[in-house]
């Protein structure tokens, strides 16, 4: 990683400390490709933001985390690709680190979703994201990107999935999340509730950044107009600051998608931030 701002990332840290693992892996999507390009973007982009958060007031040149690099997929095997991510992820936790991943599409939060409940058996999702996720299958494939959250809600239970920016969906994931009041709201009475209703237990943090109005991420897959802005994901991801976030991803970024590759720079930004955070 020479030359990159990830590259403050050290071969060993202690107990506790964030472990980078690149999970690139895109055979699912829906509608436009690209996002196994996703963590190796993300990482040369990092070349081009500073190590100090001004908004956090913190460096990364002060954090110890590693970075395990990108897990090698078979790309045409859902299945077995799910299960090198477990299995990697697995071996971080073992280690006594935690897992940040670097999508990739977001079927590959459930690997890793499942990995974290091997050491947190109550543990709490809160999921950033356009899309509902909901789907019981989609075509009559269980494993897809538009159905990562039905499956994790199998794994833990709907009253633990929090759901945050969704704007798309089907009638029936709609009636879904309704039922089982996973919608949350990130006005500040919303997101006070949040941090009640969460309280101290550990949470996994997924970030689809199509959580973003295309207007400020272009590069992804599957874009949904009336999204947040930068400033207001920034702002929501400092409100969940007292979250005891244990494990987290970013995903779909298909940098391909924007020339410009200022979708990899706020990406990047994102992790640094995210990092600092918890």
């Amino acid at each position: 990683m020479s030359g990159e701002r990830f590259d403050a990332a050290k071969a060993a840290a202690p107990a506790g400390a964030w472990a980078l693992l690149g999970c690139p892996y895109d055979g699912t999507v829906s509608f436009r490709p690209g996002a196994r390009f996703g963590p190796a973007a993300i990482r040369a982009a990092s070349g081009g933001i500073e190590l100090y958060s001004w908004s956090q007031r913190s460096d990364l040149e002060s954090l110890e985390f590693t970075d395990r690099g990108d897990v090698e997929l078979p790309l045409g095997a859902a299945e077995r690709a799910l299960e090198r991510i477990h299995a990697q992820a697995r071996e971080i936790w073992r280690g006594g680190a935690r897992v940040f991943g670097l999508g990739g599409e977001h079927l590959v939060t459930l690997p890793l979703v499942q990995a974290a409940l091997e050491r947190h058996a109550d543990l709490v999702v809160v999921q950033l994201d356009a899309h509902a996720d909901l789907r019981a299958d989609y075509l009559g494939q269980r494993l897809s990107h538009a159905c990562v959250m039905r499956r994790v809600v199998e794994q833990i239970g709907a009253e633990r999935l929090v759901q945050l920016g969704i704007r798309s969906g089907t009638g029936e994931e709609h009636s879904f999340a309704e039922h089982n009041g996973t919608l949350g709201s990130i006005d500040a009475a919303g997101l006070a509730a949040l941090r009640r209703r969460i309280g101290l237990a550990p949470v996994y943090l997924t970030l689809d950044l199509d959580v973003l109005d295309p207007a400020y991420l272009p590069g992804t897959g599957t874009p949904e107009a009336g999204g947040w802005s930068a400033a207001q994901l920034l702002q929501v991801l400092g409100e969940l600051g007292e979250l005891r976030v244990v494990a987290a991803d970013v995903v779909e970024l298909a940098p391909q998608l924007d020339p410009s590759g200022c979708s990899a720079v706020a990406a990047a930004k994102l992790v640094r931030e995210m990092l600092l955070r918890w």
